[in-house]
């Protein structure tokens, strides 16, 4: 790959995922972490990326709040595969249930599927939230906190300390990338924050993650995959993933 080529890459690659890791570019482009920084550094002087620690950020996103994808082209990527993990997910929800949903576009498909029946719901997702205003047996709790309005969702201390405050049978939960090795990752830290704190006052953590977020490593590491109990994904993944997250004793679930 000639220089230039490679410069070209590193800024398609950043600016799709909103941020990555030095150490990922210098897989994905088969050079040395130094030769990466170097690059970065030039990239950065030229006006295309920002640098961080350990990385850099695509000069799209202003701030922490603003690195993530606006909602409705969230919602149009790979739709169809997350309906149907969503329609796979709500299988998994039962009457009296306590669980807690993030601010996914898959979470959102599955609120749009939750029975009207006796249920607890915690979430930090406005649209999560009003997509359950109309099933008058769902108890909706939201958490509060800072708004984010690319996501429509509440973020930072208020939303992560009002989580600490509740216990739920089960989280369900999306991200942006999912490395066997690293765990699940996102590209934003204020997002990452509040799903920790969600697998952390969780009995029993789901991963809704189509094919697509695997073998990505994202900016910010949310969680270990031993965090991980079941994964619903589509039909696409590679066996050889689905076959390590059962060595992993990982429930792997395809649609």
């Amino acid at each position: 790959m000639l220089v230039a080529e490679r410069y070209e890459k590193i800024v398609e690659w950043v600016d799709a995922q909103g941020s990555m890791r030095v150490t990922e570019l210098s897989e994905r482009c088969g050079v040395t972490e130094e030769t990466i920084r170097r690059d970065l550094d030039k990239l950065e002087q030229a006006g295309r990326l920002r640098r961080s620690h350990g990385g850099a950020v695509s000069v799209r996103y202003k701030d922490e709040l603003q690195s993530e994808v606006p909602y409705p082209e969230r919602a149009v990527a790979h739709a169809e595969e997350k309906r149907r993990i969503a329609e796979e997910a709500v299988k998994l929800v039962e009457p009296g249930d306590r669980i807690a949903l993030d601010a996914s576009t898959t979470a959102w498909y599955m609120a749009a599927g939750l029975p009207n029946i006796p249920l607890t719901v915690l979430t930090n997702s406005i649209k999560v939230a009003a997509e359950l205003s109309t099933k008058e047996q769902i108890r909706v709790i939201a958490t509060g906190g800072q708004l984010a309005s690319k996501s429509l969702s509440f973020v930072g201390p208020l939303a992560e300390r009002s989580l600490d405050a509740y216990h739920v049978d089960k989280v369900f939960l999306s991200c942006k990338g999912v490395h066997l090795s690293k765990g699940i990752s996102e590209s934003n830290e204020l997002q990452a924050l509040v799903k920790q704190k969600m697998i952390h006052i969780a009995d029993e953590v789901i991963l809704l993650a189509d094919s697509s977020k695997f073998n990505i490593q994202a900016f910010t590491r949310v969680a270990s995959m031993e965090s991980v109990d079941k994964v619903i994904t589509d039909q696409s993944v590679l066996e050889e993933h689905a076959d390590a997250l059962r060595e992993l004793h990982i429930t792997c679930i395809r649609v």
